[in-house]
């Protein structure tokens, strides 16, 4: 049942307000989709002309290399490829890793459909295809690495030979259902895989590398995105077993890994010290900042006071919401109409069966409970467009979400606990439905209060 309003909040308004509050919410984060393009951010970062490749503040004259290689991997692997095909033209060669099919195919790529959440065979092919490929590369040759988020499960080749395609997946498998943040997850991640945590790099050591990312982690993070193939790994084994047991991984990975756990067998990764990297270069051109500085634009327009905090980033979705839904209240004591915009991801531990849902429709029905009755509407989606299990990206939540479901025969208590979201959000119309957008650059939440 909703709460009554507590002394200075304001009395909750009309069923036709809420609506257009959660279609105000609605549109900010869409326009901030719209913005977040790639192919505006390489129209900014990346140019062509005369024969001469500008990436950010580097130029490569392609003519002077018997090779380029291209290699697109990730969630905006074919939106990157064409932003960049755009700008170059045709001739281009290389692969192409991607977890959705292209709408076309261009000449001179070998495409393969990757899995995500988790790798499949074509991960496995994949992987081998691409390990193979580098090591032909030479000083005359020049590597583009187009890295987009969902890298890590696209493309994969184990380091062990011992590990199966299902060893692999259930090892994923483990690590996703674990609770541990993005960070952790793809530190194990790196020290278990041939191409991971720079060793894609390793496999081309004499090339000159480029990687043109479009980032879908903490900006002071970027060795994290797709597990880092290309750069320097910030991890060690020691903190991959350090992460195994906090969160009491070994009764959830496959014998063939977790035997790797239990005899300390893991092999580090490369550093910053290896002379792989001498002629390697690093660009992100678009990430998560970029999406909150347009939703928070369009907000002020609005009218709302905007503040922006990632201080909640890889936290407890609970937690996270609990911190952010504070922080909103107290701002609201000063304005009337207010605007908190967080970017990153939250994690969710999946604990039994679950459902049909993800980590931004889990905090959005959280945050139903919480702001029952009162002014507050919460959104909270992916820029990918997928959320989980579903095919959302997100949802919004308000002050009569709880009403409104319980009126419609759903138990948001019973969704919640069974992390089965989806069903309620999309019964009440308030699921984010956009379908893959080609583009990851992690999660956007907004809450408004009014």
């Amino acid at each position: 049942m909703p709460r009554p309003p507590s002394a200075g909040t304001p009395e909750p308004q009309s069923e036709r307000a809420a609506h257009e509050m959660r279609s105000t919410a609605r549109d900010l984060f869409l326009h901030a989709l719209a913005e977040t393009s790639i192919p505006k951010a390489f129209e900014r970062h990346v140019s062509y002309a005369r024969g001469v490749l500008r990436v950010c503040d580097d130029l490569y004259d392609l003519g002077a290399y018997n090779r380029v290689f291209v290699l697109a991997f990730g969630k905006a692997a074919h939106t990157m490829l064409q932003a960049l095909t755009d700008q170059v033209g045709p001739g281009l060669s290389g692969i192409v890793v991607a977890p959705t099919e292209p709408g076309t195919q261009l000449s001179g790529f070998r495409y393969y459909h990757g899995g995500h959440p988790l790798p499949n065979a074509e991960s496995l092919r994949a992987g081998d295809a691409v390990f193979k490929t580098l090591h032909t590369l030479t000083a005359k040759s020049l590597a583009l690495f187009l890295i987009s988020g969902g890298g890590s499960a696209v493309i994969e080749k184990p380091i062990d030979p011992d590990v199966s395609l299902a060893d692999v997946v259930a090892t994923y498998q483990a690590l996703v259902l674990s609770g541990a943040p993005i960070a952790e997850i793809n530190a194990i991640r790196k020290h278990l895989s041939a191409l991971k945590g720079g060793r894609m790099a390793l496999a081309a050591p004499l090339a000159q590398q480029v990687s043109i990312m479009v980032s879908d982690v903490p900006d002071n993070a970027l060795d994290s995105l797709a597990s880092g193939p290309t750069m320097p790994d910030s991890s060690t084994v020691d903190d991959c077993y350090a992460i195994a047991q906090r969160h009491k991984l070994l009764p959830a990975l496959p014998e063939s890994v977790r035997e790797l756990f239990v005899r300390h067998a893991l092999e580090e990764t490369p550093k910053k010290d290896e002379p792989s990297f001498v002629r390697s270069r690093w660009w992100p051109v678009l990430s998560n900042g970029t999406a909150q500085k347009e939703a928070a634009a369009q907000a002020t327009l609005h009218g709302f006071a905007v503040e922006v905090d990632n201080g909640c980033d890889d936290w407890d979705y609970r937690k996270a919401a609990d911190h952010l839904l504070k922080k909103l209240r107290k701002l609201r004591e000063g304005v009337s109409r207010v605007c908190l915009i967080s970017g990153g991801e939250v994690t969710v531990k999946v604990e039994g069966k679950s459902g049909v849902g993800g980590r931004n429709q889990q905090f959005a029905l959280y945050c139903a409970e919480k702001i029952a009755g009162e002014n507050i509407t919460v959104l909270s989606a992916g820029t990918d467009g997928i959320d989980g299990s579903s095919p959302a990206a997100g949802a919004i939540a308000d002050g009569a979400t709880v009403v409104r479901a319980q009126a419609a025969g759903l138990d948001p208590a019973k969704a919640l606990a069974g992390f089965d979201a989806h069903a309620l959000f999309e019964t009440l119309g308030d699921a984010i439905t956009t379908g893959p957008t080609g583009n990851n650059v992690r999660d956007l939440r907004i809450l408004l209060a009014y």
